[in-house]
């Protein structure tokens, strides 16, 4: 027979669920049984892989200490671990026994919750162990309390020797009706295999640095392909351009996520325009892509973009003025 012992709390020396899971195991080593302890605290890298851990076990003792406010998180992620990578099957013929001891209140819900993950699980319960414990010589110290320990210890033994049935749980109905989880279409190979990647720290930790760096690639690609195409607006511009005889001025665009400003020139009939910079501009404007975007296809003037705060200038106003009349954008 094969028991598994995970203890859950912080491995403090004076926690009594120290004492407790001590006390029990040597109780079963004395009736000739496998026992295997996992200290969580121990194995936080390595929790998602615990699961395998269950291949080989009849019975299996959870065990945590209530020192604030339940379970614990180590405990929460072994079981958190049993439902994404533990084998089902498996989990289904093993018998648990909870065992919680507190130093504050809540020890009592801490073991239901304990039994309640496990029927979820679709595993077997057993009777445990729960009890506040102000100081943990009066635990060592009182034979009362190390013969229920004992006891619990024998029945979980007979529990799992003789295979005492237990009644089903609606726990377990839910599960089967509306729990289940979503099927990720994994072999018990792929699944470890999973498990192992996920409890990698540097594994996860160049996965990042790769999706960091991939990223950084695309956006510069998208930057340099279309948020610095040095051809776009400049055809708009050129359809709407409509002269005004002896007007001549030099007009700078910083368009936002635009590496380089758009550089609009007018000498009387002549339009030069491209990106680049200017020197002294008559006027200097700054605006976003969308509103840049609305003037060339005809849903907004220069003059209602800078009066709604969509476009700032500086410069000569009499000359920004001077945009709605030069150029005339349809709208599409």
């Amino acid at each position: 027979m094969n028991i598994n012992i995970y203890y859950g709390g912080r491995g403090i020396i004076d926690d009594p669920t120290l004492f407790v899971i001590n006390k029990m195991q040597e109780i079963l080593e004395e009736l000739r049984v496998n026992v295997t302890r996992y200290n969580l605290y121990e194995c936080k890298n390595t929790i998602s892989m615990l699961p395998q851990t269950l291949k080989n076990a009849d019975g299996v003792i959870l065990a945590t200490t209530v020192e604030w406010y339940g379970i614990g998180g180590y405990m929460y992620q072994f079981l958190d671990a049993c439902w994404l990578f533990g084998d089902k099957e498996k989990i289904a013929e093993i018998y648990m026994c909870p065992v919680v001891m507190s130093t504050t209140y809540g020890e009592r819900e801490a073991k239901l919750n304990l039994s309640t993950a496990w029927e979820i699980l679709g595993g077997l319960p057993c009777s445990g162990i729960c009890g506040y414990i102000e100081n943990t010589v009066t635990l060592e110290m009182n034979e009362q309390y190390i013969g229920i320990i004992e006891k619990k210890a024998e029945n979980m033994y007979r529990s799992i020797n003789q295979h005492i049935a237990c009644f089903p749980a609606s726990n377990q109905a839910v599960k089967q009706k509306i729990a289940v989880p979503k099927s990720n279409n994994l072999t018990p190979q792929e699944t470890e295999q999973l498990s192992e990647y996920v409890s990698d720290d540097s594994y996860v930790q160049r996965q990042k640095q790769d999706i960091r760096e991939l990223t950084s690639l695309f956006r510069d690609m998208l930057s340099e392909e279309e948020m610095d195409n040095e051809e776009e607006y400049l055809a708009a511009f050129r359809r709407a351009f409509r002269s005004q005889a002896d007007f001549s001025a030099d007009y700078s665009f910083d368009i936002e996520e635009k590496k380089k400003k758009l550089i609009v020139s007018v000498q009387g009939p002549s339009l030069e325009c491209g990106y680049g910079v200017s020197e002294k501009p008559d006027i200097e404007m700054q605006l976003g892509r969308a509103a840049m975007e609305d003037i060339v296809n005809g849903r907004m003037t220069f003059q209602r973009a800078f009066m709604s705060g969509s476009m700032k200038a500086k410069g000569d106003f009499k000359i920004l003025r001077m945009l709605d009349q030069l150029f005339d954008f349809e709208e599409k």
